[in-house]
C-alpha cells in the first residue's frame, strides 16, 4: 500500500433481483414502486469531499484501489503538489493476492503518515470495495492502532464502499462512527438542541444564530467543525436531522438516548420554517417571538422564489434515484414554485423521517424506491418531462436525446439549506431551462 493520491466517487452499477413490486407507503396508502436492477451512482467515497472541508482537524485515509485514487482526485479537482486531508492507501496485487499482511503494511502506512502530518487528530480509516471483498477488518486495524496513538490522535473507521450504497450514504456511515466517541452529557442536563449533517459554514452559522435569538442557545453540530470537539448526547439530546439521508446516523442517536424532532427539512422557506418551528416547540418559545425572529428572512426567501417562480411554474419534472434527497426537493418544487412531478425516485425512502414531505406530494405523483435504470430511461422518454434531476453518467446520454437534465451531485455540493439559500436553490433548476430555451432558439 503507498499512500498517494486524493479520491472521489466511483460508479457502481449491479444487478439486483429485477422484478418491481408496489408496497403501501407506512405513513399513506399511497402506492411505492420499489426497482431492484441495474444501479449507477456514486459510491460513498465521494462524501470525503465534503466532509474533509467540513471537519478542520480530520484526515480521511481510504483503504482502496488506483481507481478510488484517481475517481477522487478528480472530483475533488485537488493539484498533485496540494496537501489535502485525505489519501488513499493502494491496494497492490500483492495485497489482493494475500502475498503481504495487509494488517501489517496499513500500520505501516498510517505510522508514516501520522509523522509527517503532525495536525492530524482525527483519522478515519475507511473501508472500499477492494478492502472488503477481501474482508480486511479496518475496525480491527483502527482499535490497534488507536490505542499506539491516543490521545494525540483519534483513530476511527467507516465503510465508504460502493458495493451496496449510493453516494451520501459515505457522510451517514461516517457521522454514525463519530456518535459512540460522542461524550454523554449529564443525567440531570438541560435540554440541549443538536444539528445533525455536515452543512456549509455560512449555513450553519445562519441557523445558530436564529436560534440563539429564539432563546436556544445550547446547541451542537454534528460534524463539529473539529472532529474532537464533539457535542454531548443523552437523554437531553433533541435533535434536528439537516439531511434526509442520515438514518444510520439517527439510529445510533437514539440509541445513546437522543430523540428526533419530527419537521419538514430546511428546504425553501417553508421548509426551514418548519424546521426551526419544531426547534421552537420542544424548547418552549413564545409563538410571538418565533414569528418575529423568523419573519424577515422568510419573507426574504419568498421575494426571492417569487421571482423564479415564472421560469419554473407548471414546468414537469422527474428525479432518478441518486442523491436521497429528491423527496424534500421535490416537495419544494411543487409547493413553493409551482412545478408539476411526475416522478420522484430515491434510492431508499425512510418513511419515518420523510412522512411530512410525503403527506404533502400529490397522489397522482409516482414514488420509486431504488434503481432499475434501463426501465426508469423508459419511463423518461415516456413521461417527456422539461427536465430530469439525474447522475452524472445518465445525464450526457439524456441530453443527447434531448432531454433537459440537472446533475444531482451539484445539489449536494451547493449551498441550498435554509433562508438566504432559497432563491439559489431554486436557481439551480432553472438554469438548464434557460439554457434550453437559449439553445432552441
Amino acid at each position: 500500500m503507498s499512500p498517494l493520491a486524493t479520491l472521489d466517487g466511483c460508479a457502481s452499477e449491479l444487478a439486483r433481483a429485477d422484478t418491481p413490486e408496489t408496497a403501501p407507503g407506512q405513513n399513506s396508502q399511497r402506492p411505492v414502486l420499489r426497482e431492484r436492477g441495474q444501479r449507477e451512482v456514486f459510491c460513498g467515497l465521494t462524501g470525503i469531499i465534503w466532509l474533509h472541508r467540513k471537519m478542520q482537524d480530520a484526515f480521511f485515509l481510504v483503504v482502496g484501489s488506483r481507481t478510488c485514487a484517481h475517481l477522487l482526485q478528480s472530483a475533488a479537482g485537488v493539484m498533485i503538489f496540494a496537501e489535502p486531508r485525505f489519501a488513499t492507501a493502494i491496494m497492490e496485487e500483492r495485497d489482493l493476492a494475500g502475498m503481504v499482511d495487509a494488517q501489517d503494511e496499513l500500520d505501516r502506512v498510517v505510522n508514516r503518515l501520522l509523522e509527517r502530518r503532525p495536525d492530524i487528530r482525527t483519522l478515519f480509516l475507511v473501508g472500499s470495495c477492494p478492502s472488503e471483498v477481501i474482508k480486511l477488518d479496518l475496525a480491527k486495524a483502527a482499535q490497534r492502532l488507536g490505542a499506539v496513538h491516543m490521545p494525540r490522535v483519534r483513530i476511527l473507521n467507516y465503510s465508504g464502499s460502493g458495493i451496496e450504497t449510493t453516494f451520501t450514504q459515505g457522510e451517514d456511515a461516517c457521522l454514525s462512527a463519530l456518535v459512540p466517541v460522542m461524550p454523554a452529557s449529564a443525567p440531570d442536563a438541560a435540554k440541549e438542541l443538536l444539528i445533525v449533517g455536515s452543512l456549509p459554514d455560512i449555513v450553519e452559522d445562519q441557523f445558530t444564530r436564529i436560534l440563539a435569538q429564539l432563546g436556544i442557545d445550547k446547541v451542537g453540530v454534528l460534524p463539529a467543525r473539529n472532529a474532537r470537539d464533539l457535542p454531548s448526547v443523552g437523554p437531553n439530546t433533541r435533535y434536528l436531522l439537516a439531511q434526509p439521508f442520515l438514518g444510520e446516523t439517527a439510529m445510533a442517536l437514539e440509541g445513546r438516548g437522543a430523540k428526533r424532532l419530527d419537521a419538514l427539512f430546511p428546504f425553501g422557506a417553508e421548509g426551514t420554517t418548519s424546521w426551526l418551528r419544531a426547534a421552537a416547540s420542544e424548547f418552549g418559545i413564545d409563538e410571538a417571538l418565533f414569528d418575529k425572529v423568523v419573519a424577515p428572512g422568510r419573507e426574504r426567501a419568498r421575494i426571492a422564489l417569487s421571482k423564479l417562480r415564472p421560469q419554473l411554474e407548471g414546468k414537469r419534472i422527474s428525479f432518478l434515484p441518486d442523491s436521497q434527497l429528491e423527496v424534500p426537493l421535490a416537495r419544494f418544487l411543487q409547493e413553493e414554485l409551482g412545478m408539476e412531478l411526475v416522478e420522484v425516485g430515491t434510492p431508499y425512502l425512510h418513511r419515518a423521517h420523510l412522512a411530512r414531505e410525503l403527506d404533502l406530494i400529490g397522489p397522482q405523483v409516482r414514488i420509486s424506491e431504488g434503481q432499475h435504470v434501463e426501465r426508469q430511461l423508459d419511463r423518461v422518454r415516456a413521461d417527456r418531462p422539461d427536465i430530469t434531476v439525474c447522475g452524472l453518467g445518465l445525464a450526457n446520454p439524456l441530453e443527447a436525446e434531448g432531454f433537459t437534465t440537472k446533475w444531482a451531485i451539484e445539489l449536494v455540493f451547493s449551498p441550498i439549506h435554509g433562508f438566504d439559500q432559497a432563491a439559489d436553490l431554486a436557481e439551480l433548476f432553472a438554469r438548464p431551462l434557460r439554457r434550453r430555451d437559449l439553445l432552441e432558439v
